[in-house]
């Protein structure tokens, strides 16, 4: 019955119900975000999250970088849901109580990883290992909304979880500010399972030609959001009430769809298996004719002088895009620092330090798509679990790659949302 349900809903067949490929069981999730940061989108998303909590368990939700977001902005979000709870619970009786999401809200680490991809223990790193190491048939969903930060230290502190957790990761511009997290993981845990989005998950967003006028730019929130209690009050605030929820497809995947096959259909979208992540290291100043990838890890070294300071301090900045990167230093003279791009793009860059022989250095580079591009020898190879944005021309949207495996389903992932906004006045 589910198959042909689902063979319905691909060939046309108007299908907003909850029908969805779930298992029997509730997903075990986690929630690392890093709402009131840079980007507020997170908060649309979360949300999306506490209104189709019934679906879920929600074992934690983790205030991680990057940028000025803390625990209590997932406070003041559940703070807005408990307003319109009255109403929603009348409709469905199996959500989550403000209480039980207050009480999973744990801080996680504040600033970005070192060079190493890893600091010390927070709040939000030791919860990601308590539930993973409880005992359990299913797997612990670690959902990524922001930096890898306190992922990459729950797996450093316990690598034995590496087995009983599946990541879904919205990379992209999380993976430009995380990249050092992200190194760690990939070249100590190339056999963890994980879904890296980096361009996918714009298909929530990004209208293709297909998109229903009521459901595309604005006009989501003045037809089925405005006037809708605390939390349609509050959708406004960010984006101008746009639909933007970037972060959403991670959870979409585990709604509709079989979340153990990344490589089938599901509401967040569809996924290749890659044996490589994407790195080119340089041992000086590149030039335009230098291209890698987008979303592919390039690394500058510089010598310098051999200075008395502690390894993987920081001392040198990285200005690319308007935006500034930390570098290290590494000993003995050597100077490096990471940088990802969240798209393709011919950009400059220069060095900033107190360190003469670093200041002012400058150069150029060109990322292209698709990722992850052609084989270098410097790549970070991969186990057979690791899964990302599939390379066909024909699902692109614009210049974002597989972002048309989720926008194909735009219709009917909001309409479906449109039906529990109907149940708050």
């Amino acid at each position: 019955m589910r198959t042909f349900i689902l063979l319905l809903f691909l060939f046309g067949t108007s299908f907003f119900g909850l029908a969805w490929a779930q298992p029997k069981e509730k997903p075990r999730i986690i929630v690392s975000t890093d709402i009131g940061g840079t980007d507020p989108d997170d908060n649309q998303s979360m949300i999306h999250l506490m209104m189709y909590s019934d679906l879920f368990q929600i074992e934690g939700l983790i205030s991680s970088p990057f940028g000025k977001g803390r625990k209590k902005d997932l406070l003041d979000m559940i703070d807005l849901y408990e307003k319109d709870f009255s109403q929603l619970v009348a409709h469905n009786k199996n959500l989550a109580t403000p209480d039980q999401l207050r009480q999973v809200c744990k801080q996680g680490t504040i600033p970005e990883a070192p060079y190493k991809g890893y600091s010390s223990s927070t709040e939000g790193s030791e919860w990601i290992v308590k539930c993973a190491k409880k005992k359990s048939k299913q797997p612990l969903w670690v959902l990524v909304w922001g930096g890898l930060e306190d992922l990459a230290q729950a797996l450093h502190d316990a690598p034995e979880i590496e087995q009983k957790i599946k990541v879904y990761w919205i990379g992209g511009p999380n993976k430009k500010w995380s990249v050092n997290a992200y190194s760690y993981i990939v070249s100590h845990h190339p056999n963890l399972w994980m879904i890296e989005a980096n361009a996918t998950y714009r298909g929530w967003f990004m209208e293709d030609e297909k998109a229903p006028k009521n459901m595309s730019g604005g006009a989501y929130y003045e037809y089925f959001v405005k006037g809708h209690g605390a939390m349609g009050a509050d959708f406004v605030n960010h984006y101008k009430g746009h639909v933007k929820m970037g972060d959403t497809p991670s959870l979409a995947y585990l709604m509709f769809g079989n979340p153990l096959n990344p490589e089938g259909e599901s509401w967040g979208g569809k996924f290749v298996p890659i044996r490589r992540s994407s790195r080119a290291i340089f041992e000086r100043n590149t030039t335009i004719a230098d291209t890698i990838p987008a979303y592919g890890i390039i690394e500058w070294r510089f010598k310098g002088p051999a200075l008395p300071i502690a390894k993987d301090s920081t001392c040198f900045t990285l200005e690319a895009q308007n935006q500034q990167w930390p570098g290290y230093y590494l000993g003995n003279g050597v100077y490096a620092v990471r940088y990802s791009s969240k798209k393709p793009e011919v950009g400059n860059y220069v060095l900033h330090s107190p360190i003469k022989e670093l200041d002012g250095q400058k150069g150029a580079y060109v990322s292209t798509v698709p990722w992850p591009g052609k084989p270098n020898k410097q790549d970070y190879p991969l186990g057979k679990n690791w899964y990302s944005d599939l390379p066909n021309p024909a699902l692109f949207l614009g210049e974002q790659q597989g972002a048309r495996t989720i926008s194909k389903y735009r219709e009917a992932y909001l309409s479906d949302w449109a039906k529990r906004w109907a149940w708050i006045k």
